[in-house]
């Protein structure tokens, strides 16, 4: 190998074969993992050194070896390595792939089929043809074993992986993105840090209609149990961020307010059940029982 193949060329074949083996064995997430793991960079680095210093041995053993032979062994050796590294030259490598019988020799090789002047020849396919044929063959036969013996992942159980897998990390992303509640995820804030939060956004946004505590005006009572759309936090959260009954004038909130907001406004509205407002407004809807 020494003598046919430089090492600017067997140097870096090994090292992304050593880079390849790490990310094979060592579970990196999405990440390289040279990049997830940064002291492998120093292992590779070493590696990469160790590599190159084998060569510059390596090269160094081979030449006192060769000064210690006689003139005549240094010529046989010459000799034979030009000869190999002639057989083993790409230009000579290409020619062999593509060989075929020469135009002069064809007439050695033709069948005794005549059409119309036409000749048949019994040419042989050239060897990058049969190689190419043979290893199909090798990978069809591979490829049975691993999807219809072992049973290995197909493209459905792929798709159906990478789904699951997508859709846990959406409801992982849903749980730390607060602003992406809605009416079906919403939930009942109880913390006075969040109700606080919720009384402001109702002095800001909600008590020219509904008053300041609750007790309506142009809008209806929010202190006691009747709600025309339902009550509860998923029906008051669904109020807020569309607007309420079509034609009444309520904005839908969704437009201005954080889903945050809305969630803090909404739990604050619940707050206000059972409370004594100064002018409480007529009671409007239905008695609304969880």
């Amino acid at each position: 190998m020494r003598n046919l193949i430089s090492g600017w060329v067997w140097i870096p074949a090994v090292f992304l074969i050593l880079v390849g083996a790490t990310e094979y064995f060592i579970d990196s997430g999405n990440n390289f993992a040279f990049i997830e793991y940064p002291v492998l960079q120093l292992v590779l680095l070493v590696g990469l050194v160790f590599l190159i210093a084998l060569d510059v041995i390596l090269k160094a053993i081979q030449n006192v070896m060769f000064k210690s032979l006689s003139e005549d062994a240094k010529e046989r050796y010459m000799r034979a390595r030009e000869e190999r590294l002639e057989k083993y030259d790409w230009k000579v490598l290409l020619r062999k792939m593509n060989s075929a019988k020469p135009i002069s020799e064809e007439r050695d090789i033709e069948l005794d089929h005549n059409y119309d002047g036409i000749k048949e020849l019994d040419n042989k396919l050239p060897p990058w043809w049969l190689y190419s044929f043979y290893a199909s063959i090798v990978f069809a036969f591979g490829y049975m074993i691993y999807y219809h013996v072992l049973d290995g992942e197909n493209q459905i159980m792929e798709f159906e992986s990478e789904m699951m897998a997508a859709k846990i990390a959406v409801e992982e992303y849903k749980k730390n993105a607060p602003d992406l509640i809605d009416a079906e995820s919403v939930t009942l804030l109880t913390e006075a840090s969040d109700l606080e939060a919720g009384a402001t956004v109702y002095q800001n946004n909600c008590m020219a209609c509904h008053a300041a505590d609750g007790g309506g005006g142009i809008g209806p009572n929010l202190t006691d149990e009747h709600w025309i759309l339902g009550g509860g936090i998923k029906n008051v959260f669904h109020t807020v961020s569309e607007g309420g009954r079509a034609g009444k004038g309520m904005v839908a909130w969704k437009s201005i307010l954080k889903p945050t907001e809305i969630q803090q406004v909404s739990s604050y509205i619940l707050s206000l059940k059972g409370s004594a407002p100064a002018n409480p407004k007529e009671a409007e809807g239905d008695v609304w029982t969880e």
